[in-house]
């Protein structure tokens, strides 16, 4: 007689301590009053050992064969989750062959690949934009994002920094490239390619960083984004110390932390080489549940705004007076000379005159501030809504 049957016969006597026998038995109550229930339900063939496999629905229904690819997948793409790895699976094994989303988790669990994210606190600065930007984005080039992604070495100990531009619309990637630094210079040198290749986008996004602003200058302008501006693209900036305001873009470099930062190549031409072939798999392989589990190339089409190379230099209508911003960032309007900003030397700006002696400054189609004559206090900035705001 085995240990289940005797006892269920002396839990059956009268008078018996049913806690007592638990523990002699090395039982919990609960296993204890289960197994009694079976031999109610049951008889003896209610103590007969039973299955401990997963029940039908909730465990993994799938070949061994598609098991090990789902294993190799999430190897190669540790951040590829459900939906993307069993989409790509799905194009060259029937639906009916793949595991559910539960039994994909049991997979990775007993390969040892199932890792629970950490939640982050969300810590807000001071400086820069107040608000969450608010951009519509309806269509490819509406809105493109940038940065710069957390650098790493080579296993020859060069700096990897790349900067990053992305499509919000279609999730396309545009460009990931190893820069030696932050110089404004080389940054504008892989945008000038971009607008060639790609056109112009509507808005750029980024954050409050150089190059591409300054929460200490003029409307956060730099030489690089006073240059979007003149283009005609609009400056989007997002809060400071709220990376999700682009939390799109900071997907982007989530994935490439995991794939490219967790096994640095030798050396950083062999690392640009695994950022391109990333940026091939990201637009054309990978699908993304935001675009209908497309692929981000089969969604992007190029900017109908081309960009010529030539030098750009804003105009403005009959009743702003335009002047000359010298190099030093100072310009001179109804006999006062003030400073403006060193981001727009060489570029004219439009001076609105607005009765009783104020005016307001614009920039290309960017108002920059307001001030009153005589001229001998800094501009105040402007809201969005046109009304003057305290400096």
């Amino acid at each position: 007689m085995d240990n289940r049957h005797e006892f269920v016969l002396r839990a059956k006597q009268p008078g018996v301590n049913f806690a007592a026998l638990c523990r002699e038995f090395n039982v919990s109550r609960p296993t204890g009053y289960a197994t009694l229930r079976r031999f109610d339900e049951q008889g003896m063939a209610g103590l007969e050992d039973r299955a401990r496999g997963p029940r039908r629905g909730s465990g993994i229904r799938c070949s061994a064969e598609v098991a090990l690819e789902i294993v190799r997948l999430r190897q190669r793409k540790p951040t590829w989750g459900p939906k993307k790895i069993l989409l790509v699976l799905g194009r060259t094994w029937p639906k009916s062959e793949l595991p559910s989303t539960r039994g994909f988790w049991r997979i990775l669990e007993r390969a040892g690949l199932a890792s629970s994210r950490r939640t982050r606190r969300r810590r807000h600065g001071d400086g820069g934009p107040k608000r969450k930007p608010e951009v519509v984005v309806t269509a490819p080039n509406d809105l493109w994002t940038v940065d710069f992604k957390g650098w790493w070495r080579t296993r020859d100990g060069k700096k990897c920094e790349p900067l990053t531009v992305r499509d919000a619309s279609s999730r396309f990637v545009l460009c990931i490239e190893l820069v030696g630094s932050t110089r404004i210079e080389l940054v504008k040198e892989i945008f000038e390619q971009l607008f060639r290749d790609y056109g112009m986008p509507k808005a750029i996004q980024s954050d409050n960083g150089p190059p591409f602003a300054s929460t200490t200058s003029l409307c956060g302008l730099t030489k690089l984004s006073a240059w979007w501006v003149a283009l005609g693209i609009e400056v989007v900036r997002s809060r400071v110390a709220c990376p999700q305001d682009n939390g799109g873009h900071e997907r982007l470099h989530f994935d490439m932390a995991a794939e490219l930062e967790r096994k640095p190549a030798a050396t950083r031409a062999a690392q640009q080489e695994e950022c391109d072939l990333f940026r091939e798999e990201f637009n054309g392989v990978r699908p993304h549940e935001a675009i209908g589990n497309h692929t981000p190339s089969s969604v992007y089409r190029k900017s109908a705004k081309a960009y010529d190379g030539a030098p750009v230099q804003p105009t403005y209508p009959e009743h702003m007076e335009p002047r000359r911003v010298a190099k030093c960032g100072t310009v001179r309007y109804a006999g006062f000379q003030r400073n403006l900003s060193q981001a727009l030397g060489g570029y004219d700006v439009g001076f609105e005159y607005l009765g009783e002696q104020r005016f307001r400054v614009w920039f290309a189609e960017l108002c920059i501030g307001e001030g009153m004559l005589p001229w001998n206090a800094p501009l105040s900035p402007v809201a969005a809504n046109g009304d003057a705001v305290a400096a």
